[in-house]
């Protein structure tokens, strides 16, 4: 007699970011991505399987211009998760970035989702319940095949999110928190599948086990596929990797950022007469082509929201002197750039801070031309970081710059490039800092951490016992990018507006920029 069979198809999206129109909101183009064009994968693929699962695992709700307007001005649902009500998501688990705009936005997205969302280890301090609702959900296919789905979420955003935004909540070890989880579900609910939906990335390499990264626990993928046991399922995130294959026996898959890809893994199980084994599983990724035509049914849901933040992006706000574009990001990094000099700019008048650090936090920044957008703004600040004012001293400043000098290498024939840490595993450019208010050279001859020879305020050697106000994002100055010598410094001042907002206030309020060249640092080779 023959055994019985069944399939279980899942479909993964991670890192959406915001982006459901397939759009390039710098230059309005039709771009190969996005959860509109996923969309139509999603249909295909649920006419093929209709009892296939879609599960979301997180950083759906910042990072793009739709996203920023979408927070600052809809009512009622979130037009994210009206297209994840649309498309029947089974279940989401929320990513760091969802708590950009605070805990109670968040709530409100939670709440109308028709759709549960997970999470093991973002519990409330006061009573260790689990503060989005559950752990973990169970879905039945067919009525026969028992699929339990539990989340967990890096660990580490209490390092980076402002602390207003997660009054109340507790992040426990995502690692610890799933062995236990795990253990709890093959206990008592006997699953046939058991999915990890984990909002975080790999810290060793899939090939060989060595680390890729500092073990902060900002990442724990690998050690949840090698030390939990009678996992089938991994979802990753957070990395805006493209990753599907097994590791370990265990199918793991990433899927990129703002909808390169959608995730497909299938598991073929067939009876034994006491239950049901897998037989065999694969995971793969759906990559966009060129020429996949949106879904018509999301645009039109988002349509509107869409019309209107082109809207807002092509308010005019002010105008330049002199140059203030950005034609090379590595060219920008590599000197003075009056474009960083804003930045600087913004930073010290908002705080009234001595000294400031900025970086250059998108690849795909241009600057401004002649006349300045909110959109040319929203494309500088990709992230809703808010300022912190530190005191620190010239010994906390000199290891920053130290740090920062890390990010260059040069070649054998003395050209300048980019060291490998700061391109893999994934890239991380905005981990480099620029700073005004002091004057600085960095020796690249110098092996690293003692690259910066001059060091000096207003022309004078800066002490290293001082003590010094400095301006930076939230993000740095809780320690982000490895920045540990900024942790548990006294904070003089948390800004409530994110930069975006800053810098749009400041442009009205100038009505001319006029481009620096404050030449205060430079590179020696």
């Amino acid at each position: 007699m023959e055994r019985e069979k069944m399939r279980c198809v899942i479909l993964v999206t991670s890192d959406i970011h915001g982006y459901i129109q397939p759009v390039d909101y710098r230059t309005r183009e039709e771009i190969p991505s996005g959860l509109a064009k996923l969309a139509t994968l999603i249909k295909e693929e649920r006419m093929k399987f209709p009892n296939l699962l879609l599960i979301d695992n997180g950083d759906m709700l910042q990072g793009s211009p739709f996203a920023a307007y979408a927070a600052a001005h809809a009512s009622g649902v979130h037009p994210c998760i009206e297209v994840m009500n649309n498309l029947q998501y089974d279940a989401a688990v929320p990513g760091n970035h969802e708590f950009n705009y605070g805990f109670e936005t968040l709530k409100r997205a939670v709440k109308t989702s028709r759709f549960p969302w997970l999470s093991s280890n973002i519990l409330f301090k006061e009573s260790g319940e689990p503060a989005l609702g559950r752990p973990y959900t169970v879905k039945w296919i067919e009525n026969k095949l028992k699929v339990v789905i539990l989340g967990a979420t890096t660990h580490y955003i209490p390092q980076w999110e402002k602390a207003s935004h997660i009054e109340g909540l507790e992040f426990s070890d995502a690692l610890e928190s799933v062995k236990e989880w795990a253990a709890y579900i093959r206990e008592h609910e006997h699953p046939d599948i058991l999915i990890i939906s984990y909002h975080g990335g790999f810290e060793c390499d899939l090939g060989n086990g060595q680390a890729t990264e500092r073990l902060t626990g900002e990442n724990q993928a690998y050690a949840i596929c090698t030390e939990v046991p009678g996992i089938d399922v991994l979802i990753t995130g957070h990395q805006h990797r493209l990753i599907a294959e097994e590791l370990n026996g265990v199918l793991v898959v990433q899927t990129g950022s703002n909808g390169q890809a959608l995730g497909h893994l299938t598991i073929e199980l067939e009876h034994s007469g006491s239950g049901w084994l897998v037989v065999s599983k694969a995971a793969r990724l759906l990559k966009l082509e060129a020429d996949k035509a949106a879904d018509v049914e999301i645009m039109a849901l988002t349509g509107e929201t869409e019309r209107k933040t082109q809207e807002w992006l092509d308010q005019p706000i002010g105008a330049t002197e002199g140059d203030l574009s950005v034609s090379d990001p590595f060219e920008c990094r590599s000197a003075p750039n009056p474009f960083i000099q804003f930045i600087h700019q913004v930073q010290l008048e908002a705080t009234g801070a001595e000294i400031s650090a900025a970086a250059l936090l998108s690849e795909e920044t241009k600057g401004f031309g002649s006349i300045i957008t909110v959109r040319d703004v929203l494309s500088t600040f990709v992230y809703p970081n808010t300022l912190t004012v530190l005191r620190l001293t010239g010994e906390d400043i000199r290891l920053a710059l130290e740090q920062s000098a890390a990010y260059f290498v040069l070649a054998a024939d003395g050209k300048l490039g980019i060291s490998e840490a700061y391109l893999q595993p994934k890239a991380q450019h905005y981990n480099y800092d620029m700073w005004a208010g002091i004057e600085y050279d960095i020796n690249l001859s110098l092996p690293v951490g003692k690259r910066i020879t001059r060091l000096s305020r207003d022309g004078e050697e800066l002490s290293m016992t001082a003590e010094y106000t400095v301006v930076m994002n939230s993000y740095r100055a809780g320690g982000g990018g490895n920045f540990d010598m900024f942790r548990g410094k006294p904070v003089l001042y948390e800004g409530a507006e994110d930069m975006a907002d800053l810098a749009v206030g400041y442009i009205r309020s100038k009505s001319v920029l006029r481009a620096s060249d404050d030449r205060n640092w430079r590179l020696i080779r």
